[in-house]
């Protein structure tokens, strides 16, 4: 028999992984919602029975993390997540309104590519078979290089419960011949109706190129602003658990802690009191060095590795205990490469003068994370409402980045694809649940008459004849001050210009105007904030 190159048997194994694939999803569009509802929890079961051995392979495989951490993300993605898309409607007749006659149906996207990290290898599995089945498609993965056998396992378990279950055979699939080659195969394939792309921006891109939708994320640099109103201690204690947890493997981690003159002293010495080592200026370039390789891409040697791991490595003596190394940085950019993501138990530190500056920082810093995740600690509401306009799709208040930006511990929806939009390049800015996984087919009755729909327009009427913008044409007895103060008249509404964009210190986007960049977002904010000084 003749021997074909791994290459080839690569990618014959993902085009025959994609046509199985197919099959299933066409099956799986004509379950009822209580077949589902078994396969689902047949699968969580399955999932939770093998969370500690999924967890302590992916530690492991990949050297990253902890494997407690790591199961318990397998629990999240498993019977928290499920507790929250069981009774969910995604197929069939999802809402219906007999007043305006318009109905919407929904169906399955089709075959679904799910893209797996090395930092989440068994949970985005879990999480992503999950949403998939729900949504009533089949879904074929492909792991990370250095978590093929972790990920493998995974897949295997989630493929044989749905299947015991009732499900189609290759309900859920794996790529297990890796290759540059395969990837690009199952990108492309007329089969793959949607990717699901988690990892690498390398990755991420190549989803986005694939010439088919994908939800894809950008990286993480999520801000931590300890505002002076705030539960220093309590913040504190988020922060670490949230850093801590799985060494900061969650791209909604806490990247950097942000102070205030007038509250500086007290939040270093709580982080010092709970287990924060604050760095030296020659211990901060130490460990920048082994961090960071080709300027400020993270070198996966260090990703998810505990402090005293990163403190060996770098050749510094930091107390026992120690739970987050810190590492004080006067400017955001290139020279303090600790204003970037770090995927692991390090943050810079920052000191501001006011709410003010610690919001343009917040900015700067989010330049490197645009539309990721931003984190507040604080009482005062205003300041909230301040900050809701930096270009973060999750924006948490008073808890920790990872279970907060995941889900764990907020009303976001559980997820470990979380979305940037299109601020940081990504198609949505969701936490990807199976609401993202459906086309929705929307059926609509005529309501008006279509041979008199210009006659009947009294505002069009008056365009014909020239009496637009007159206070004779507006027969509602509406006051015209302008043609562009009403969207209609009998029958239309009136445009509150109090509230326009141009009246809140921005301006209508026009199709010459240039795309908000940093600066432009700055003062918009910072004209919010002048505002909120003033009472208004």
């Amino acid at each position: 028999m003749e021997n074909f190159d791994y290459d080839l048997r690569s990618v014959q194994e993902t085009r025959n992984l994609a046509r199985l694939g197919q099959i299933a999803t066409d099956k799986l569009a004509d379950y009822t919602d209580e077949q589902i509802d078994r396969i689902l929890r047949n699968m969580v079961r399955v999932a939770e029975e093998n969370a500690v051995m999924l967890g302590q392979m992916a530690s492991e495989e990949t050297g990253f993390g902890k494997p407690q951490d790591k199961a318990f993300k397998n629990h999240m993605a498993s019977t928290l997540l499920y507790e929250q898309i069981k009774d969910m409607k995604v197929s069939g007749i999802i809402s219906e309104d007999p007043i305006n006659k318009v109905m919407e149906v929904a169906q399955p996207v089709g075959l679904i590519m799910g893209i797996v990290p090395s930092t989440n290898p068994t949970s985005t599995v879990i999480y992503k078979s999950l949403i998939s089945v729900k949504a009533r498609n089949a879904i074929v993965f492909s792991p990370h290089p250095s978590a093929v056998k972790c990920t493998t396992k995974a897949a295997q378990l989630m493929a044989e419960a749905a299947v015991a279950a009732g499900a189609p055979e290759n309900t859920v699939g794996c790529q297990t011949l890796l290759s540059r080659e395969a990837t690009n195969e199952l990108m492309t394939c007329n089969e793959v109706k949607m990717i699901l792309a988690t990892g690498g921006p390398g990755m991420v891109k190549a989803a986005y190129s694939a010439g088919k939708p994908a939800l894809g994320v950008g990286a993480g640099n999520s801000p931590a602003y300890f505002e002076k109103t705030c539960d220093i201690e309590q913040g504190v204690r988020d922060t670490l658990a949230s850093k801590g947890f799985d060494n900061g493997t969650i791209c909604a981690s806490e990247q950097s802690i942000i102070v205030e003159e007038c509250n500086r002293d007290a939040v270093i010495a709580e982080f010092k009191k709970q287990g924060g080592y604050f760095m030296t200026k020659e211990e901060t370039a130490k460990v920048c060095k082994i961090l960071f390789k080709k300027g400020t891409s993270m070198s996966a040697a260090f990703v998810g590795r505990s402090a005293e791991y990163i403190a060996k490595g770098a050749g510094i003596s930091i107390p026992a205990g120690t739970k987050l190394l810190i590492g004080e940085q006067e400017g955001v950019g290139p020279d303090y490469p600790l204003s970037y993501e770090k995927l692991t138990s390090v943050v810079g530190f920052y000191t501001v003068r006011d709410c003010n500056e610690a919001l343009e920082l917040s900015i700067k810093l989010l330049q490197h994370g645009l539309g990721h995740t931003m984190n507040i600690k604080t009482k005062d509401e205003k300041v909230v409402k301040a900050f809701s306009k930096v270009p973060a799709s999750r924006i948490l208040i008073n808890t920790g980045g990872t279970q907060g930006g995941t889900g764990a511990c907020t009303n976001l929806p559980i997820g470990f694809t979380l979305g940037c939009g299109t601020q940081g390049g990504s198609a949505t800015s969701d936490n990807v649940s199976p609401v993202n996984l459906i086309n929705v087919n929307r059926v609509v009755y005529g309501v008006k008459d279509t041979t008199t729909l210009g006659s009947s327009d009294a505002v069009f009427q008056s365009v014909l004849n020239g009496t637009y913008g007159s206070p004779a044409s507006m027969s509602c007895g509406c006051e015209a001050q302008s043609p562009l103060t009403y969207s209609a008249c009998c029958g239309g509404s009136k445009i509150d210009n109090s509230v326009s964009p141009a009246n809140q210190g921005g301006s209508l986007p026009t199709a010459n105007s240039k795309p908000i960049d940093g600066q432009d977002l700055m003062n918009m904010v910072n004209e919010i904030i002048a505002a909120m000084k003033s009472g208004k």
